[in-house]
């Protein structure tokens, strides 16, 4: 089965940095897309980071443009997000999340990952960003 699990978030200061970890399990495909997303209280889930797993094509939402950095280890078959300069508003659940249809992988990873054509869930990490 596939299962995805999600850690690294935790409580730090405005100006910090944290690394989340999504490891990946029970899932093989020729192209797919793994996204990062996230869910602050009273807002709307969304996409903050995407990378394909053929050619490792990058997508990242404006907030994170400079500050967040995603990656793929494939021989440890995990995704990373190196978050630094971490804000107030950075504080959410995140989100592993991907996209077995190749299509649709393409499209998040040029334009931004819609949440309804991600195939398979973490359980989420609670980042919180706080003075």
């Amino acid at each position: 089965q596939v299962q995805l699990v999600e850690s690294g978030g935790g409580l730090v200061h405005p100006g910090d940095s944290l690394r989340l970890s999504c490891v990946v399990s029970g899932f093989t495909s020729d192209y797919y897309s793994t996204c990062w997303f996230r869910q602050a209280p009273g807002k709307e889930r969304e996409g903050v980071s995407c990378i394909s797993s053929r050619d490792s094509v990058t997508y990242y939402e404006d907030s994170a443009k400079g500050r967040f950095t995603i990656s793929r280890d494939n021989a440890k078959n995990t995704v990373y997000l190196q978050m630094n300069s971490l804000k107030p508003e950075d504080t959410a659940v995140y989100y592993c999340a991907v996209d077995r249809d190749p299509s649709t992988a393409v499209f998040g990873v040029r334009w931004g990952p819609r949440e309804y054509d991600y195939d398979y869930w973490g359980q989420g990490t609670q980042v919180t960003v706080s003075s």
